[in-house]
């Protein structure tokens, strides 16, 4: 997860604005609902703000060291795999995005 995080850290605003910093906060958001919902399985998800396209890359590395934490209490083997896979291709997503290759 670092790696996406650091590269929307290191982009340019022009490359976050064309699109990077919103695939790197959907996929923030997506992983805090995870998060919630396995923690807090009673409340409805809470929706991670968007707090500007610099902060993108801090809320994507919360997110996800907040749902890897609870993923270690819980037997999360499928969820695991699953938010895996959603960074892998959000990834890509990400850097499409900072390169205008959609």
């Amino acid at each position: 997860m670092e790696p996406a995080a650091d590269r929307l850290r290191t982009l340019p605003e022009s490359a976050l604005r064309r699109g990077a910093a919103a695939e790197g906060l959907a996929l923030a958001r997506e992983l805090a609902v995870r998060a919630q919902r396995l923690e807090f399985p009673q409340s409805a998800p809470l929706e991670l703000p968007d707090v500007g396209v610099f902060a993108v890359g801090d809320q994507l590395l919360v997110a996800a060291h907040d749902l890897a934490e609870i993923l270690r209490d819980v037997d999360g083997d499928h969820e695991l795999a699953d938010a895996v896979s959603l960074v892998q291709l959000a990834t890509v997503r990400i850097a499409e995005a900072a390169t205008g290759k959609r």
